[in-house]
């Protein structure tokens, strides 16, 4: 089964009534960005907004941003669910140490449904299905590296056998970081010269956040 990477939000930062009292929000801010200014206001106490170039969220946070004030954006988080994405892509997401990851356990879940990714460069081309071509045999091998392994409890038995997985292994990722830690992470893997399945996914989960918190995120649209 060939699998495309969907991204879903899960959770993410809301203010509450203490946060308000102390700044007003205005009504096009989110409670990410609004955060990240009252963060931001505190160090000095600046509730006034008397600088009309920082009186609104979003000249406020271009400034934060402008500065590399970035500490400001770390109170605020979101947390996704990866899915259709491989396990190649597994190994280049958590090389990003401040993101917190909860992955699909290949011990105990049975990769018998045969659930792959293309790499965006094989798709529609001959490579794609030489690529089936060997993931069956893997697959297959898998099945009878379980089957003799079958006197063993289930778990060992799958974690042995999982060794002839190919990369293109379907896998499903829960994901959180602060909005630091998003920024320092999609600015990387947006750009060209990265995987491009990490690139696919990285834009999506850009695209999600530029929703909840776009002045944070407003010169990597």
């Amino acid at each position: 089964m060939i699998v495309r990477p969907e991204v879903t939000l899960l959770a993410y930062t809301q203010v509450t009534n203490q946060a308000l009292e102390l700044l007003s929000q205005d009504s096009d801010t989110t409670d990410l960005d609004h955060l990240a200014e009252v963060a931001g206001r505190s160090c000095y106490e600046a509730w006034g907004r008397k600088n009309p170039a920082t009186a609104h969220n979003e000249g406020y946070l271009d400034n934060i941003l402008t500065q590399g004030h970035g500490s400001v954006l770390e109170h605020s988080s979101a947390t996704f669910y990866l899915t259709g994405v491989s396990r190649a892509l597994l190994t280049e997401l958590s090389r990003h140490r401040h993101l917190s990851f909860s992955v699909r356990s290949q011990r105990f879940v049975d990769e018998g449904q045969r659930s792959i990714v293309i790499p965006p460069a094989l798709r529609g081309t001959p490579g794609e299905e030489l690529l089936k071509m060997q993931a069956d045999e893997a697959y297959d091998s898998y099945a009878e590296l379980t089957h003799s392994l079958r006197d063993l409890p289930r778990k060992q038995a799958r974690e042995a056998a999982r060794a002839v997985l190919p990369n293109c292994t379907e896998t499903r990722i829960v994901v959180t970081g602060n909005m630091r830690a998003w920024r320092q992470t999609l600015a990387r893997r947006t750009d060209p010269s990265a995987d491009a399945e990490i690139q696919e996914v990285s834009q999506m989960i850009l695209d999600e956040l530029v929703k909840i918190a776009p002045a944070s995120f407003q010169d990597l649209v």
